[in-house]
């Protein structure tokens, strides 16, 4: 499990990337949205897969309430989940 924790992390990370420094750019530089529309339902999804897995993880791991809102907090800050899995699941 972990290692499907982990790649929903790197996921959930790099479409929350694209979508903020490159889809939504380009929607308020050129006023098209296609890019933004088109990364919004997978980000959503690997979100919420991300905070469920969290969930489920929370025993396996002991985390301690303080490590899992890091973990949790991480899913919002860009560049979060990658600094999750460097050192908290490895």
């Amino acid at each position: 499990m972990n290692s499907i924790f982990r790649i929903t992390a790197f996921l959930e990370g790099l479409s929350y990337i694209l979508l903020l420094f490159v889809a939504v750019p380009i929607k308020y530089q050129s006023g098209d949205d296609f890019y933004v529309q088109l990364l919004c339902m997978p980000h959503g999804l690997l979100f919420m897969a991300y905070v469920f897995l969290a969930l489920y993880l929370k025993p396996q791991y002991n985390w301690d309430t303080k490590t899992f809102l890091l973990v949790l907090a991480a899913s919002i800050i860009p560049f979060g989940t990658f600094y999750v899995d460097r050192k908290v699941l490895k």
